[in-house]
């Protein structure tokens, strides 16, 4: 194994019915709380879902362990060697659901899970289709399949309208919707809506857009993948590279490196090419950057998302942690 792929970072889910979920969130406490990881996983009722970071031997470890336990034996896990931890902490909680959607949906509706190997080939078929991307507009901007279209939803119950308004224009009955995510989850749900709709021909991505970089590199995908945690975009895969889609906030410039800004008070999402990141210390605009509560930055180090404030006041000038005292700390 290289030195620089030290870590290995998994990304999983599973819809299985557990009937305690908050002795599960237990477990996960007692077998991680002593290894070298770092996480992001939460637990419900209806299941789990989880990113988590650690040394390869723990994350292998942690993989056995799941697999060990019927009712996680079939959990698919994504696996992406890199060079460190890549979230800032332990986080292992329950949730009421592992999507955050407000009604219930039918999870036997689901669409039908499509391997990457036949989803590159319905890709490359010239039969009527209609290719959807069930992520939000900030991952989208950084990289998307060929083709795909973004539902202007900010929420759950927009995309219910939006089925609605796609039954209208097209025959539910005969038009294929293929339908992808990050990892697969979404899928599961977003799919089983346009089922109950009246769609009949629904695919989804097994796997998620992980899962197909993983299996058949990054063919009729453009740009990077965006990813909740300190990388923020990576490409889907190692051994070809994708046509840039993104643009720097600041300058225009072709640009697919995704940074928070510098103002803690602010931490606006944005893109930015290396230059500008550093004319403008990190920061979205000029505001920000005379603002009291900015992460050091370092153009050779930029700072990570998700850092509370206590990690960078040993770097901060005075009249910063004046500004602190009277100020509530943004987590």
């Amino acid at each position: 194994m290289s030195q620089e792929h030290t870590h290995w970072v998994l990304a999983y889910y599973s819809f299985t019915p557990l009937a305690d979920p908050h002795g599960e969130v237990a477990k996960h406490k007692a077998f991680l709380g002593a290894r070298d990881a770092t996480c992001r996983v939460y637990i419900s009722e209806q299941g789990l879902n989880g990113q988590l970071s650690a040394i390869r031997a723990d994350a292998e470890a942690y993989i056995e362990w799941m697999h060990q336990r019927p009712e996680f034996k079939d959990v698919r896990f994504k696996v992406h060697p890199y060079h460190e931890q890549v979230f800032p902490r332990l986080t292992i909680k329950y949730r009421p659901k592992l999507v955050a959607i407000d009604a219930d949906v039918d999870l036997s509706l689901g669409g039908e899970h499509v391997s990457p190997k036949r989803w590159q080939e319905m890709l490359e078929s010239t039969d009527e289709r209609i290719l959807i991307d069930v992520r939000n507009d900030y991952e989208w901007k950084v990289g998307r399949f060929e083709g795909a279209e973004l539902p202007p939803c900010e929420t759950f119950r927009e995309f219910t309208a939006y089925a609605d308004n796609l039954k209208e224009k097209t025959d539910p009955k005969k038009i294929p919707v293929m339908m992808y995510c990050t990892g697969g989850i979404r899928c599961e749900l977003y799919s089983a809506i346009l089922k109950e709709k009246g769609f009949d021909k629904v695919y989804q991505l097994d796997g998620g857009v992980i899962g197909y970089g993983l299996d058949q590199g990054s063919k009729h995908w453009l740009g990077k993948l965006f990813v909740f945690d300190d990388r923020m975009a990576v490409p889907i895969s190692t051994q070809e590279e994708s046509p840039v889609i993104g643009t720097c906030h600041h300058c225009g410039k072709a640009n697919d490196s995704y940074y928070n800004c510098a103002n803690m008070d602010c931490n606006n999402l944005f893109l930015c090419c290396p230059e500008c990141l550093e004319k403008h210390k990190g920061c979205c605009t000029t505001t920000c950057e005379q603002a009291p509560r900015i992460r050091p930055f370092h153009q050779l180090n930029p700072h990570k998302p998700f850092r509370r404030w206590y990690t960078y006041e040993k770097d901060l000038p005075a009249e910063a942690m004046q500004h602190k005292k009277g100020t509530k700390t943004h987590k």
